[in-house]
């Protein structure tokens, strides 16, 4: 499962996975890019316990601190002004080495603590702003129990929620999972739209196993799209992104986000610099090799939350240049409203608008 409990993160790969990497192995060789991209995405290296004193546990403080009834809400986080996010359990089918919640505790919400959540969404004052629900954690598609007990409670006690997201690796993990038992508990919930974030983040992930089952949701009538990081020496080049972003063209599934890998404990090895993404995803969007409509937006996972850079966004460097400062939109008010508890994270300045700026720690390309 996804989070820690020992300050380690915990290698899991899926049986899939292992028969789909011994295959590219045994057909590719092991100097393959297609085995490759998946040895370096689930295997532990050494170079993951080199932790430096500004790496952190957690990519950003987004959860809430709230009572509601008399009890505190937990498995709930919120950033944005739309959406809120459910985390039922950090249970996955394989372990992403990347992953941005492999330092979180470990933990499955009970039956109770999902209702409460969920009348918390649909609370009088969160409703009138949030219509949107993240339900990720963990892979909300490994427990179709717990699954199907989010959804009837978002029905019964937050109508306000039209969409439901799913953050998912499942297609790509253990594709038998997206099966007809799964398609039938979402069949159940009309009025509420669905999609699924798939986190693809190298073309070798597209098998006939894990198209099938992307093929199955896209046919359901659900939404597929994709966000992933910029890994070094997994898709840090054009060629490697223009086949990936093909792909996905001809399966339907729509581009997102290409976000810049995190600065979180163990990633520093996957973290090209900022500068690299930057010419990367000028590289894709004005090289006219593949379809306008999947060129994802490069992003920053800042401590604020996301942020597209644009010309102008990157406002200045520090002195030794590891550090940037990033201009964004958020208003700080807001923030406070939206996400009790919150407190300014040291990183951040605020503008005399009340708009604030966000140091964020660069990667190299060393």
């Amino acid at each position: 499962m996804a989070g820690t409990k020992t300050g380690k993160f915990k290698e899991l790969v899926s049986p899939y996975l292992k028969d789909l990497m011994s295959k590219y192995k045994s057909e590719k060789g092991e100097d393959s890019p297609e085995y490759q991209s998946l040895y370096q995405q689930y295997y532990y290296v050494e170079k993951e316990s080199k932790v430096t004193n500004t790496e952190r546990l957690r990519h950003y403080e987004s959860t809430i601190d709230v009572e509601f009834e008399g009890e505190k809400v937990v498995g709930v986080e919120r950033l944005y002004r739309r959406t809120i996010l459910l985390e039922p359990t950090t249970v996955c089918a394989a372990h992403c080495r990347w992953c941005l919640r492999g330092q979180y505790p470990v933990q499955t919400l009970n039956r109770d603590q999902i209702t409460l959540a969920t009348k918390y969404m649909g609370s009088s004052f969160i409703k009138k702003d949030v219509n949107e629900v993240l339900i990720t954690g963990g892979d909300p598609l490994m427990a179709y129990g717990l699954l199907e007990f989010c959804l009837s409670q978002i029905q019964i006690h937050a109508p306000n929620i039209k969409t439901v997201r799913f953050g998912t690796r499942v297609p790509l993990q253990d594709p038998a999972r997206v099966n007809d038992k799964l398609l039938d508990i979402l069949s159940k919930y009309d009025e509420l739209d669905f999609e699924f974030g798939i986190n693809t983040c190298h073309y070798a992930e597209f098998t006939p196993q894990s198209e099938e089952a992307i093929t199955k949701l896209i046919k359901a009538g659900y939404r597929v799209y994709n966000q992933h990081p910029l890994l070094k020496n997994v898709n840090d080049n054009a060629e490697t992104l223009i086949k990936l972003y093909d792909k996905m063209r001809e399966l339907k599934v729509e581009g997102h986000y290409l976000f810049h890998a995190i600065p979180m404990r163990g990633m520093s090895h996957h973290r090209t610099s900022v500068e690299r993404g930057l010419k990367l995803s000028m590289e894709l969007s004005s090289s006219g090799y593949f379809s306008g409509r999947t060129k994802p937006r490069f992003c920053l996972m800042t401590d604020l939350g996301k942020v597209v850079l644009y010309e102008g966004s990157i406002l200045k460097k520090d002195e030794d240049g590891k550090n940037l400062l990033i201009k964004t939109s958020y208003n700080i008010k807001d923030r406070e409203k939206w996400v009790p508890g919150w407190k300014k994270p040291e990183s951040v300045e605020v503008n005399p608008d009340n708009t604030m700026n966000v140091w964020y720690e660069n990667g190299s390309d060393i």
